[in-house]
């Protein structure tokens, strides 16, 4: 690792601050818009809460973990599922809830270290569920992609859009290379937005219409909906918050690489779950799907060197302060519902690949039965949408499948415990890279 351009805690001039941070708002703003265009919210409130909860974790993490928040894909179909059980409201109380498992994890950890939850969520199974999130939006993609929302219908025009949008974020991912190469989602809508414009699919009037200055539409607790938590919520969201705490986990040991520092010690791994826990509570409070660490924005900072915290937070200003700017909004609307299906095609395809590269890299023994009765068993239940629903009572999908697996993974005979310097051995390379 080179040594840095700026470290963690140095401030950059002002034109570095404002470039630096635009590359930052850039990499994440693709897929932290994509979430809400998928589950129906507001892309200005995910932008807001996008830049306040990034800016709460720098607190929570005192200023030291240079990480950017964005929208979690994960969550999607249990938002969906809320949304339908509870309307907004629902998923607002169930993406509240999430935040707050994360608190109670964080508390934990606190208390009895953090070993415990890489036995509690091992490889085999947190990378078939990660393979289910993936797979179980594939439809959604694919429908977004071909489908005229007023007629119910295939439409061939409006699936070359989805085509020309997807190629472009390939070969963006592919063949481009430095920062260009951390924005191929960015890059693919603009690329299919200007398509879509060609065979005349946009509407500019909404954007002719909005203020420059406008109020976007928050979903306040109290105000907008009746605060009411069913177990419907509980199940839906809880299960999948726990399974996600390794998503933050792998970012936090890929940032000690980066940056040289061993942020499982110091601030803490308990602070920055407490931190992305509380960037989702309070995404839930204002109307914005749950939060998470975002691996783009991991990758600037390694391609450019600059570590500062103070970059990342003036990527959160500007993330919050254009959640305010109709225009910008409204343009964000005029996006066609094609253009997202293409980028999702391949977005929701790396995050199931993403799943089974966990288990390749873990080395994972397929020849073992154990390991093949875990991973099929939670692929199926999964991807195939089974429940459970007894007297109103019901788990689904996604949050079921990462309960049996958790399940099985706990009473089958031969299971191996996490080596005990799995941390270390990520902090050891990170002191030397220091």
């Amino acid at each position: 690792m080179n040594k840095p351009i700026l470290d963690v805690h140095d401030v950059p001039s002002t034109f570095q601050w404002l470039s630096l941070s635009l590359q930052h708002l850039f990499a994440m703003f693709g897929a932290t818009i994509l979430v809400p265009f998928l589950v129906d919210l507001s892309p200005a409130i995910a932008l807001i809460s996008s830049g306040l909860g990034t800016i709460a974790f720098l607190i929570v993490t005192k200023w030291q973990v240079p990480a950017y928040l964005g929208s979690s894909f994960a969550f999607i179909s249990p938002v969906i599922a809320a949304k339908a059980a509870g309307g907004p409201g629902g998923a607002m109380i169930g993406t509240f809830i999430a935040g707050l498992v994360y608190g109670i994890v964080a508390l934990v950890i606190y208390k009895a270290g953090y070993r415990w939850i890489m036995n509690l969520l091992p490889p085999i199974v947190v990378g078939p569920v990660i393979i289910v999130i993936g797979l179980a939006l594939s439809g959604t993609a694919v429908n977004m992609a071909m489908i005229d929302k007023v007629t119910k219908e295939y439409d061939l025009k409006l699936f070359s859009i989805a085509l020309v949008t997807l190629a472009a974020t390939i070969i963006c991912s592919i063949y481009f290379k430095g920062i260009m190469s951390l924005i191929p989602i960015l890059f693919g809508i603009i690329v299919g937005y200007i398509y879509a414009l060609f065979v005349g699919v946009v509407d500019f009037t909404p954007v002719q219409e909005a203020k420059w200055f406008e109020m976007p539409d928050f979903l306040i607790p109290g105000v907008d909906y009746s605060v009411k938590i069913t177990s419907d919520i509980i199940w839906l969201m809880v299960p999948v918050a726990i399974v996600t705490l390794s998503e933050h986990i792998g970012h936090q040991l890929v940032l000690n690489k980066v940056v040289g520092r061993n942020y499982i010690i110091k601030p803490g791994l308990h602070r920055s779950i407490l931190g992305d826990g509380i960037a989702t509570m309070i995404s839930g409070l204002i109307g914005g799907p749950p939060k998470t660490t975002y691996g783009e924005n991991i990758g600037v900072l390694a391609i450019t060197r600059v570590y500062s915290v103070y970059v990342i937070f003036g990527a959160a200003v500007l993330a919050t302060v254009f959640g305010f700017i109709g225009k910008i909004t409204a343009l964000i609307g005029t996006i066609p519902t094609p253009v997202m299906g293409g980028v999702s095609i391949l977005l929701f395809g790396i995050i199931a690949s993403s799943g089974l590269r966990m288990l390749v890299d873990s080395k994972i023994d397929f020849g073992d039965k154990r390991n093949l009765v875990i991973s099929s068993v939670i692929l199926v239940i999964g991807i195939g949408g089974a429940f459970i629903k007894v007297s109103g009572f019901e788990i689904q999908g996604m949050a079921l499948a990462a309960i049996i697996g958790i399940i099985l993974n706990l009473i089958l005979p031969g299971r191996e415990p996490v080596k005990e310097d799995v941390f270390e051995e990520h902090s050891n390379q990170a002191n030397r890279v220091a």
